[in-house]
């Protein structure tokens, strides 16, 4: 009883929106004080209750009310911070706050914590071991964010990138096989969300992979499909564009690399020029600014 009351007794912390100040009004019944209203009712009742079996009964309502609120700010809370470690470039944090919520039946959480793990395995600094692990893990989180809602276009992204990734440790049979999934769930990401720049980007990198697509890969192709997925530059290009050139670091290298592909040495330089600028908010963005350099010293 002592420790059940001392916790009870410390301070509530402060938490996002306010939710603080909301579990203590729940607590509380309200800011007329509805614990005070309980006693005199239950007194002018005749219920005969000790002092202690009484502050049991009060504490377990108490203890009720915060689960159900906090059930109900939970995943709004959750997402917000993880919207801001995200933003914040935060990545070992942001995976140590979703993880926590990976038997989640929320799709918004899901997709937040497959990219989040995709993210931790892009790191320089994480083991090929865990790298292979999270590449894996993220796959299964973006399947489930799909199983708990088909209309979240974000789970479709996510879940053609990061079934991509796992492509990487199943061999080039695996991931040319995977490849007209992978451009449906990009599309259905579109049809659900047309002005999301990073699919449409995404949809130009396929496009770029399969106009670029050597000899023996075409041969593979030819062997899964009846008729081989096929693409061109020009439909790349139109991808690019149609995104915003200037979003993301990938789409200007891959731009200035499509030029360097057309033999337009001067728009190549310009894309290239503009990729290694680019500001370096990430490994990705790193890995960009190095290979743009590495194409501009070659031409």
């Amino acid at each position: 009883m002592a420790a059940l009351m001392a916790a009870l007794a410390r301070p509530f912390r402060r938490g996002p929106a306010g939710l603080g100040t909301a579990l203590r009004r729940e607590a509380m019944g309200g800011p007329r004080g509805r614990g005070t209203q309980v006693l005199r009712k239950n007194l002018q009742r005749g219920v005969v209750l000790s002092t202690g079996s009484f502050l049991v009964y009060e504490a377990h309502k108490l203890i009720s009310g915060f689960a159900e609120v906090h059930a109900s700010f939970k995943v709004e809370d959750v997402i917000e911070q993880a919207d801001y470690l995200y933003g914040s470039g935060e990545t070992e944090k942001l995976y140590r706050l979703l993880v926590q919520h990976k038997n989640s039946d929320d799709a918004e959480l899901l997709w937040r914590l497959a990219r989040s793990s995709r993210d931790l395995a892009q790191l320089g600094s994480t083991s090929a071991e865990e790298k292979k692990k999270l590449t894996y893990d993220s796959l299964e989180y973006a399947k489930k964010a799909l199983e708990k809602n088909e209309s979240n276009f974000a789970a479709h992204k996510w879940y053609g990138i990061c079934l991509s990734d796992v492509g990487d440790y199943e061999g080039i049979k695996t991931k040319i096989g995977n490849a007209v999934i992978i451009k449906e769930h990009f599309q259905r990401a579109i049809e659900l969300n047309p002005k999301d720049a990073t699919t449409i980007h995404l949809i130009g990198i396929w496009c770029y992979s399969f106009a670029e697509m050597p000899w023996y890969q075409r041969k593979i192709a030819a062997t899964l499909f009846a008729t081989p997925p096929t693409s061109t530059f020009q439909e790349f290009f139109f991808c690019l564009y149609a995104a915003d050139p200037n979003f993301y670091s990938k789409n200007l290298l891959y731009l200035g690399k499509t030029y360097l592909k057309l033999n337009n040495k001067k728009m190549a330089l310009l894309w290239l020029s503009k990729a290694k600028e680019y500001p370096a908010q990430t490994e990705e963005d790193k890995q960009v600014q190095k290979e743009a350099l590495e194409l501009l010293n070659s031409i």
